[in-house]
């Protein structure tokens, strides 16, 4: 019985060694261009309906927890979709390495806004630029498994997060533009590369 479950180990160990070198396929340059426009939608609808989106924080950045709750939930099932036509047995392992590098720093966007929330609400207008860096974090984490050519993508997000900063620090002011237009524009840049990029050469062995 111990032998088997050394064995059983060996086979999984195998597994995740294979999958840690193999080039990521479950995103689909569609749903992660949807997400975009979730996002330009949501700018939209708050600059429409949103006459203070700072004097009422909790209602602006429940909204865009809604928009992000979609997009997961769009890449989600199109990542569950492609993995099992492109990894085949390799499927399970291969969303189980994304989701290891991707979700720290989704995790830590929620519980940010959470503390921030709670503890120091008069900083929340800090988020739209600390959750950019934190998925341009999210993505340079990724660019191992994915096309190199995503960390352009990453760079924008870091860089987009660090202006956003400065910009609100002037006002202290929420607006949907300066949190919509980087994902916007963001989203589509990552559904470009992943459309024209060559996973099986652009990836690293």
């Amino acid at each position: 019985m111990r032998d088997l479950d050394k064995a059983l180990a060996d086979i999984i160990t195998i597994r995740s060694q294979i999958a840690a070198g193999t080039a990521f396929r479950g995103y689909g340059p569609a749903a992660i261009a949807a997400t975009g426009g979730v996002a330009l939608m949501t700018a939209i609808l708050q600059y429409l309906w949103l006459d203070d989106p700072t004097g009422h924080p909790l209602t602006f950045l429940f909204g865009w927890a809604v928009a992000a709750a979609l997009s997961a939930l769009m890449i989600w099932i199109e990542m569950q979709a492609r993995s099992r036509r492109h990894h085949s047995g390799l499927a399970d392992a291969m969303i189980h390495q994304a989701l290891e590098q991707f979700l720290p720093s989704g995790i830590a966007g929620v519980l940010l806004a959470v503390v921030l929330g709670k503890f120091a609400p008069e900083a929340l207008w800090m988020l739209p630029g600390l959750w950019q860096v934190l998925v341009s974090l999210g993505v340079f984490a990724s660019v191992r498994s994915l096309p190199r050519t995503v960390a352009f993508a990453g760079g924008w997000y870091f860089a987009a997060g660090f202006v956003v900063l400065v910009l609100a620090s002037q006002n202290h002011a929420l607006s949907p533009w300066t949190m919509g237009l980087p994902f916007v524009i963001g989203q589509w840049l990552m559904a470009a590369i992943l459309y024209f990029a060559s996973g099986e050469t652009d990836a690293e062995d």
